[in-house]
């Protein structure tokens, strides 16, 4: 391990980590977690911390067994206990970023969780976060105060695609106005790989007091393989409505590409519609999903994100940019 860096990782992420780690070409650094009869911890690290930069590895995407404010408070007590083990720096990495989708206030009295945790991170002590694919990337620096550096699965996902459906009429879709661009960098890095044209559309959606509404699509999509592409599927039911559109509009097939998937049911849902052909999502929720029916398990596909943390963590400790991570995978400089 590098002398002047050392890795956490709490328990619940530790096997994702742990690969992590190891494309990066390192070890994890030993941590004792104990837990007590009332449900409090102790986290104790088992090295010397002192003057050296302290890396914590954590997904914040909750289970019935470590709910994902457990998450959060392990994650908040560690950062606090390595500044006061002399660490000169400490760096959250943060596949899944929860309470990132509340940015801004749409309501009177509305909270703004993104700033709620931007700020109980830096009171614990952080001086750098990256994260992967959060809602608003804009919002979320604007939130902190320190540094965030934003990893992205979308070059990844351009690369399954390509490999895929190298010779395909295809168009891209944002399932709602609010992800117009990451739909666009997503069109671009597909252009760029493909050396062609891929069309560009969105669709209407509102969202009052838990109903959601509008069905407009903006743009041509009719006999095109539509890949529709979001951050998150939580319940399921924006990619569902978005894949019913595209298929009225005149859609050849549907293919569904999201970064997060921390609901596993929600993922079932999406899985179990017809009109979906395939879905791909990443493992950055850090835990292994439910069992699925053996038809909605085959048009899935996981990309690991290990390799991309990993390529990540070795950038920083060399001190490379990580713009490079961005723009393809895989990246061979």
């Amino acid at each position: 391990m590098n002398n002047a860096a050392c890795i956490f990782a709490l328990t619940e992420s530790h096997e994702l980590a742990t690969s992590m780690s190891q494309y990066a070409g390192l070890g994890l650094a030993g941590l004792e977690e104990r837990e007590f009869e009332s449900g409090e911890f102790k986290l104790r690290p088992l090295e010397s911390v002192r003057d050296r930069t302290a890396f914590v590895f954590q997904c914040l995407a909750g289970t019935s067994q470590t709910p994902l404010c457990e998450r959060l408070v392990k994650l908040l007590f560690l950062l606090h206990g390595l500044r006061d083990a002399g660490a000169t720096r400490r760096i959250a990495l943060l596949p899944y970023l929860t309470f990132a989708r509340k940015d801004r206030r749409t309501q009177v009295r509305d909270p703004v969780n993104s700033r709620y945790i931007a700020q109980l991170l830096e009171s614990a002590g952080v001086d750098r976060v990256v994260a992967l694919d959060v809602h608003n990337p804009a919002a979320l620096d604007n939130s902190f105060r320190v540094p965030v550096d934003h990893l992205s699965a979308l070059p990844m996902m351009v690369h399954h695609f390509t490999t895929r459906l190298p010779d395909t009429p295809l168009a891209v879709a944002s399932p709602d106005i609010g992800g117009v661009k990451r739909a666009q960098i997503f069109r671009e890095l597909l252009e760029s790989r493909l050396g062609r044209e891929v069309e560009l559309v969105f669709f209407e959606k509102r969202r009052a007091k838990g109903v959601v509404s509008g069905h407009t699509l903006v743009g041509e999509i009719r006999d095109r393989t539509v890949i529709l592409i979001d951050d998150l599927c939580a319940t399921g039911g924006t990619l569902v409505r978005a894949a019913e559109g595209c298929h009225r509009a005149g859609a050849a097939a549907v293919h569904a590409a999201v970064s997060h998937a921390p609901h596993t049911p929600g993922l079932a849902t999406v899985l179990s519609d017809k009109r979906i052909e395939a879905v791909v999502t990443t493992d950055s929720v850090g835990y292994p999903f439910e069992p699925l029916p053996h038809e909605a398990a085959q048009k899935l596909t996981v990309l690991p994100i290990a390799p991309l943390f990993g390529a990540a963590l070795q950038r920083m400790l060399t001190g490379k940019p990580l713009a490079p991570l961005l723009e393809s995978w895989p990246v061979t400089d």
